[in-house]
């Protein structure tokens, strides 16, 4: 098993219980048993994740995949592709867990819709701040206080990343 179906598989179900709200139920253990108190059932109760382990995940995740790679220039790239695929089968896990009681979507602006409101709000805890289409199908959703981002750095700084995320019009 490689190292990106071995985290895919460990990181989906936590994303999709984090994501979701789920309690990440811990098991009952019996403690004691045998000659003098018997069984003892200790029934350990339902904790959420913080968020902070979410992002401490993350993180390791990425150096993770740049662990696992070899050093040279197309490694970048492996290692980007290794995290986008990751990243590809969670959404796509959230998506098909949170759309699995709802009809069909008939066309891409109900997709869209669905992203910003629901999916949006059950993640991130708040809709999207600003949505705009040229009405030929491109969509470009803004979120102006990106949780995910907040403490990213970057090589060069936090003003050319900005530059660069800029869309062009």
């Amino acid at each position: 098993m490689s190292v990106l179906q071995t985290a895919s598989s460990a990181i989906t179900p936590f994303f999709t219980s984090l994501a979701s709200g789920d309690e990440v139920q811990s098991s009952t253990s019996n403690i004691g048993g045998g000659s003098v108190g018997g069984n003892i059932g200790v029934n350990l109760r339902p904790t959420h994740v913080n968020e902070s382990c979410l992002e401490f995940l993350i993180m390791e995740m990425v150096d993770l995949m740049y662990r696992t790679t070899v050093d040279s220039e197309n490694d970048k790239e492996a290692v980007y592709y290794k995290l986008e695929m990751l990243g590809y089968q969670v959404g796509q896990s959230l998506v098909e867990r949170f759309t699995r009681d709802r009809p069909r979507f008939v066309d891409t602006l109900d997709v869209v819709k669905f992203i910003c409101k629901d999916l949006w709000s059950i993640i991130f805890k708040k809709q999207i701040d600003n949505l705009k289409t040229n009405h030929r199908g491109v969509y470009v959703l803004q979120d102006n206080g990106f949780r995910w981002f907040l403490r990213m750095s970057t090589e060069s700084g936090s003003e050319a990343a900005a530059k660069k995320a800029v869309p062009v019009t």
